[in-house]
């Protein structure tokens, strides 16, 4: 049993080691991803027509495009674009599922509107209602992250109100009503810190939802302008030319975006572990 008993720390140490270092690299990973696009000026892609769909070569790791433009550049400008407006829209749609959770802890009237909300939203196809609130706000950068940000709060919503009704029936918090404190000091000092966990990973996990609905709909047109060097933007013009047996020009921007969501994916799923040490058993 002695030898046993010291396996099983050892064990979480090694678990929780391996934890850390996968999301240390995925996070070096992405942020060398994003720094990359950043360090791109989007006047050095330029045109050669010399060079027009030029398959995969040393010189050219993605091929060239129909303007002799190097894929490889414009796919890594594209990655920085998504995790920009990713990331934003998904910091939003968290602050409005957290306004919407407390909102539904402040009385029965209140809970009863909330799910009402919750419910109507999440019964509306994402990519739809998405497509009307950036067409409404003129699509571009802004129509899209706003779009993307009122359309995927309700799960983590639905998440934290159920989390907050349960902390709401514990003995301190009902002790703390009983000494006269007031509900915005009781979520800030009880509730909050409670599901700063769920917060933190629910953001992560909308992360890739929203640079997957970014990248749909402007490839069906309804989101960033075609001039944006967006990777929904670079599949949508390479169809025209797949035809022809240019594969390149969609099959790399593509796998590099399902890579990079599913990068956000399992990062989500580690920082639940590091943070929810019961999930680390499963």
């Amino acid at each position: 049993m002695s030898s046993l008993s010291m396996l099983n720390p050892l064990n979480s140490m090694n678990l929780r080691q391996k934890t850390i270092t996968l999301i240390v690299l995925i996070v070096l990973l992405l942020v060398l991803v994003y720094a990359s696009s950043l360090s791109i000026d989007p006047a050095s892609i330029l045109t050669n027509f010399t060079l027009r769909n030029q398959p995969p070569s040393l010189e050219h790791l993605f091929g060239t495009d129909w303007l002799g433009r190097d894929m490889f550049t414009r796919t890594i400008k594209g990655l920085g674009l998504s995790i920009f407006i990713g990331a934003l829209a998904s910091i939003l749609s968290s602050i409005i599922a957290m306004i919407m959770a407390f909102i539904s802890s402040v009385n029965k009237y209140g809970d009863l509107v909330m799910a009402w909300l919750i419910d109507f939203f999440a019964s509306i196809p994402h990519l739809l209602l998405l497509i009307m609130i950036s067409i409404c706000l003129g699509k571009g950068a802004m129509g899209v992250i706003i779009g993307v940000a009122c359309t995927h709060w309700t799960s983590l919503a639905r998440v934290l109100r159920v989390e907050i009704k349960e902390i709401k029936t514990s003995e301190y918090v009902q002790l703390a009503e009983r000494f006269g404190k007031n509900k915005l000091w009781i979520a800030k000092e009880h509730i909050l810190p409670l599901v700063i966990t769920q917060i933190i990973v629910g953001t992560l996990l909308i992360f890739p939802h929203a640079i997957m609905h970014e990248a749909s709909i402007t490839f069906l047109g309804f989101g960033l302008s075609p001039h944006e060097p967006a990777i929904g933007i670079i599949l949508s013009e390479s169809m025209s030319y797949l035809t022809t047996g240019a594969w390149w020009l969609a099959v790399f921007p593509g796998l590099m975006l399902l890579i990079m969501v599913l990068l956000f994916d399992i990062l989500g799923e580690e920082v639940e572990k590091l943070l929810d040490p019961t999930k680390a058993q499963k």
